[in-house]
């Protein structure tokens, strides 16, 4: 049963007693009600409480089930309903706090290859990629999505790699090179031999490390749980010390209705609560309180690099002409060659350059997979790769590159490069001032382009190269000290790595719904500095529950002190219990804190 149903047939049953007794003063059906509810509840808590020390984990279920049989034992029905109410209301607000995303494998699913064309008998068929083995000849068309791993036998084409390594440059692919499931082909037809089943190909692989992650979470104690066995001792102590000094069993009673852990069960999750709605009014969305806890504690953050300490766009970094062409006049020449198309980088160049300034262009011809010619004010222009511009030996810039002939004369080439966030040199700042000072970037790009990336924001360690299975090792073998873990990434390729960190964040504004989808918290806008304000937050939001709890915690062992004494019936131990249940509410609503706040802490100009 839900505990939301559990409250509500609580509440209901319990209102139905008060009327039984109060206005038709039929007591004994109102004593067998709520005796009836408090077993059955009781029970239930207990299959739960068994169920969760055999996973390693403790709570306060043992003392609530202890006030509820105590207090039904000596026949104050009444207080045993006042805690039942509290107990199953503060179960349910824990299940909003802590609502789950269910769906975070089914873009990874629906995106997967289905159909290949597999080359028989110098024929095309179409099979589901399933049927697809080993050594299969299969045709991957312009603009399909390559179904299997294999390795290219004939044609050259361009490839979309982002939603698996991440990044936005795409590849050249040649004969002889390696294709892997789940890229894009671009203009381009290629043929290739298969040398993965589908099962076992990239694309896949990611989909298994998600489930795999998703089977076995990180072990984390909760706040509540963490002060849950002290005080339970401690409640039975004084509840026990009360019983044998008195010999009578009514003051064990009372003792632990007092002692019931409402201030456990409600701060924490009311505190959380807060705190998701401060976090959800500052575009952050946090599905669950657990991820604020572990956010809170963070030793390492780790970024992805393209989409998430960059914009994930190319631009033109530098253009390199040779004499007698000026920089500009090869920047205007290729432009108006590239006008018309619909290319990245070709978009890249038409946006950097003076649209006033075009010249007409004619005679296009695209050499699939190489580049194109085309006839700008009477020259012949060639751009593409560098072996179908030129034969001359020239000293290949370590980067993205197009490079351009002009009437049959290298005239230089253009490079390309993704733009770091403006915000993220602040943020990773800003997160050092927060406490956490081992920050990694661990990207799918060149060493050199990483490098430069994480050494110009303040990133402490930076690791290149790498693929989803990589990065999974990498978040893994983070050393206990330096845990929890904290990955922040974008793309489809990232949802591993999400999945498996002790926090996964996702930029979600533009990054991909796998992404989100595998992730403990969603930035909703674009501006990677959420993250800093999301950690804020999140520290924030701890600091006020640990408060609540504790307030709570001693002003119950305060009234425990007192009803040992016998002064306090457990009617009015109950109602007691309800006024430190407004105390401890009341202060964690400070959670609750509003955006300018929020603003001078990540800024340093308040503490948390």
């Amino acid at each position: 049963m839900k505990h939301s149903t559990k409250f509500i047939l609580v509440l209901g049953l319990g209102i139905l007693a008060l009327i039984l007794e109060f206005i038709f003063h039929l007591q004994l059906a109102a004593q067998i009600i709520i005796t009836a509810v408090g077993i059955v509840i009781s029970i239930s808590m207990l299959i739960e409480m068994i169920k969760t020390l055999r996973a390693g984990k403790y709570g306060v279920d043992l003392l609530a089930i202890t006030a509820i049989i105590a207090t039904l034992a000596v026949g104050e029905y009444w207080a045993s309903i006042v805690v039942l109410v509290m107990l199953t209301g503060g179960d349910s607000l824990e299940d909003y706090a802590a609502h789950k995303a269910g769906k975070e494998l089914q873009t990874l699913l629906d995106n997967s290859p289905q159909t290949a064309n597999v080359l028989l008998n110098g024929h095309l068929t179409t099979k589901p990629v399933d049927d697809v083995l080993v050594n299969d000849e299969v045709v991957v068309k312009p603009g399909e999505v390559v179904p299997v791993d294999g390795i290219i036998l004939s044609g050259t084409s361009i490839f979309d790699e982002s939603s698996l390594t991440g990044e936005s440059k795409p590849v050249n692919k040649d004969v002889g090179d390696e294709l892997m499931s789940g890229s894009v082909n671009g203009d381009g037809s290629v043929s290739m031999k298969v040398t993965k089943i589908a099962a076992d190909s990239q694309y896949q692989t990611i989909v298994k490390l998600v489930k795999d992650s998703e089977a076995r979470p990180a072990h984390f104690v909760r706040l509540a749980d963490r002060y849950a066995i002290p005080f339970t001792i401690i409640s039975y102590v004084i509840a026990g010390g009360a019983w044998f000094v008195s010999k009578d069993p009514v003051r064990f009673a009372e003792v632990l209705v007092v002692a019931s852990p409402c201030p456990l069960i409600l701060a924490a999750p009311i505190a959380l609560v807060s705190g998701m709605s401060s976090a959800n009014r500052n575009g952050i969305i946090i599905k669950n309180g657990t991820a604020i806890e572990k956010l809170a504690t963070a030793k390492t953050i780790a970024f992805d690099k393209t989409g998430t300490l960059t914009k994930g766009v190319l631009a033109i970094d530098q253009v390199k002409s040779v004499p007698p062409f000026s920089n500009s006049e090869l920047l205007n020449i290729t432009a108006s060659a590239e006008q018309q198309s619909s290319h990245i980088l070709a978009r890249s160049i038409v946006k950097a350059s003076d649209a006033k300034t075009l010249m007409p262009v004619s005679h296009i011809k695209e050499v699939t997979g190489m580049g194109v010619t085309a006839e700008v004010d009477n020259h012949k222009v060639k751009i593409g790769r560098q072996k179908f511009v030129t034969d001359q030996k020239i000293a290949s810039p370590n980067q993205t590159a197009i490079f351009v002939a002009i009437d049959d004369k290298f005239a230089g080439y253009i490079t390309f490069s993704d733009q770091i966030r403006p915000e993220a040199a602040t943020t990773i700042s800003q997160i050092n001032k927060l406490g956490i000072q081992n920050t990694l970037m661990i990207s799918g790009d060149q060493k050199a382009t990483a490098e430069m990336v994480g050494n110009k924001i303040g990133i402490s360690k930076v690791y290149a190269e790498c693929l989803p299975e990589n990065k999974i090792t990498i978040l893994k073998d983070q050393e206990t000290h330096l845990r929890p873990v904290v990955m922040v990434g974008d793309g489809v390729n990232d949802a591993p790595s999400l999945t498996v960190a002790d926090v996964g964040i996702a930029m979600g504004a533009r990054g991909s719904t796998a992404a989100s989808e595998s992730a403990d918290i969603v930035i909703l806008k674009d501006d990677l500095g959420r993250v800093a304000r999301a950690l804020s937050i999140s520290k924030y939001t701890m600091k006020i529950a640990k408060q609540s709890v504790l307030i709570g915690i001693f002003i119950c062992i305060g009234l425990m002190l007192v009803a040992s004494t016998g002064v306090i019936p457990a009617l009015v131990g109950a109602l007691f219990q309800e006024v430190v249940d407004t105390v401890t509410i009341l202060w964690a609503l400070l959670a609750h804190r509003s955006s300018s706040q929020l603003k001078q802490v990540i800024n340093g100009q308040k503490n948390i």
